[in-house]
């Protein structure tokens, strides 16, 4: 049978509470076994706390000990002690710097050689930018004697009175919105996307950037463009001005652009067609992206029973058909569209 081992007490230090238990249950004349159980400390460590904080007049103070305490703990570590303690160490480490070495190189040297008692390249900067080893750092390649002052991150902007998916309501017309962005060297021009997933109705429109101040007013002349009832966005930065929408804004949750399937499965599909991603925006104009829709609004989905998305939302009086006249007209000029000018409303 294996022995099973005698748990161990989980260690903590001495606080003021402590001593000032132990001075009040020594000074009546309790035994060292009776504050161990009090204090919740061990014998042992009653007696090196008494030995090591004791006055002049021979007896315990809690004042005096916690002050002890304090001044032993705070000088206890200090900047530069992984060199310093090792003057064998420090030596070398001063010879290898006179060679142009950088501190990465030396500590990752000592690693593989297995010289000395290895440190980490982190340990010899801060020596080095004491006062100990301070005149040392002319060594360095940037000759650079105290730390490089890094800029303050800028502090991270949350939505403001965000709203759960959650709790959205189940009934009524729940758009989704998103947006689709150029590659990296393509500008900052962008696409917004509005989908009513009901009918797979599509709209959207181009911006100049994703700033909330240009952003929210452009998905929110799409939005009065429909009868929808809410939105939901996923966290991103640029609905920060979602209070400003004719419609509340639900949220998804972090990292879980699945809950708003419909509007990142059709700006896929609009990948796919018509903007692939390596497509700068910057270079498509209004009217090709409004020709893009109407051709995807126009297609008979099996989803939709092989109907349009133009079919149903008239239906479902979501858009009025003068709505979809237009769109008809608009897209005689745009050849792209021609295909799809057969949709019967």
């Amino acid at each position: 049978m294996r022995r099973q081992r005698k748990k161990q007490r989980s260690f903590r230090h001495f606080t003021q509470g402590d001593r000032d238990r132990m001075e009040a249950l020594l000074g009546k004349g309790h035994t060292q076994k009776e504050v161990a159980e009090i204090v919740g400390k061990s014998e042992s460590a009653i007696s090196r706390e008494r030995k090591r904080r004791k006055k002049r007049a021979r007896t315990y103070c809690a004042s005096v000990a916690q002050q002890k305490a304090h001044s032993k703990r705070a000088s206890s570590k200090y900047c530069g002690m992984a060199v310093e303690s090792e003057l064998e160490r420090k030596k070398f480490i001063i010879g290898e710097l006179e060679r142009f070495r950088s501190p990465d190189e030396i500590a990752g040297r000592m690693r593989i050689d297995k010289r000395h008692s290895p440190i980490g390249k982190d340990a010899i900067y801060s020596w080095l930018y004491s006062t100990r080893g301070n005149r040392y750092a002319k060594h360095l390649c940037t000759m650079r004697r105290k730390k490089k002052p890094h800029k303050k991150t800028a502090k991270r902007t949350m939505i403001p009175n965000r709203i759960s998916l959650k709790q959205r309501p189940k009934r009524g017309i729940h758009a989704q919105g998103d947006a689709f962005v150029s590659p990296k060297d393509g500008g900052t021009a962008s696409g917004i996307m509005v989908v009513i997933p009901d009918t797979q109705l599509l709209l959207g429109t181009k911006t100049p950037d994703l700033s909330p101040k240009t952003y929210t007013p452009r998905i929110d002349r799409l939005l009065k463009q429909t009868s929808a009832d809410t939105c939901t966005f996923d966290n991103g930065i640029e609905n920060k001005h979602h209070e400003q929408l004719s419609v509340p804004a639900y949220f998804c949750d972090p990292h879980a652009p699945w809950q708003k399937p419909d509007v990142e499965n059709n700006i896929g599909l609009l990948r796919r067609w018509f903007v692939p991603k390596k497509r700068h925006l910057k270079n498509m104009r209004e009217k090709d992206l409004q020709g893009y829709l109407h051709v995807l609004n126009g297609k008979y989905r099996k989803s939709l029973g092989y109907n349009n998305s133009y079919e149903l939302s008239v239906k479902k009086r979501i858009i009025t058909k003068s709505f979809v006249e237009k769109r008809i007209l608009a897209a005689q000029k745009h050849t792209v569209t021609r295909i799809a000018l057969g949709v019967r409303i």
